[in-house]
């Protein structure tokens, strides 16, 4: 298998470390017996952390390879492909 990198995969390893920190953290409050309340609240951020680096990767993915697949296009078709890129960010 060939290495497949793009620009954004290091961004998306910092967010990916940053919340396998916070999960470690969400652990500790757990066993430390913190509240379910503060618990919930650290949950949340780590699974809107991983959450955006999957859409990042995903709509990153799309638009290099989507492009490196259909090469170079007329107008119109263009326009088609740039549109289906923008409203994959609505996912």
């Amino acid at each position: 298998m060939t290495e497949h990198r793009h620009d954004t995969h290091p961004e998306i390893v910092k967010r990916l470390k940053r919340a396998e920190g916070h999960l470690k953290s969400v652990i500790a409050m757990i066993e430390g017996g913190r509240p379910c309340l503060d618990i919930a609240q650290q949950l949340q951020a780590v699974e809107k952390a991983i959450t955006n680096a999957k859409r990042t990767l995903i709509q990153d993915h799309l638009d290099h390879c989507l492009d490196e697949a259909v090469g170079p296009l007329g107008g119109d078709q263009r326009r088609t492909i740039d549109e289906f890129k923008t409203i994959t960010k609505y996912l």
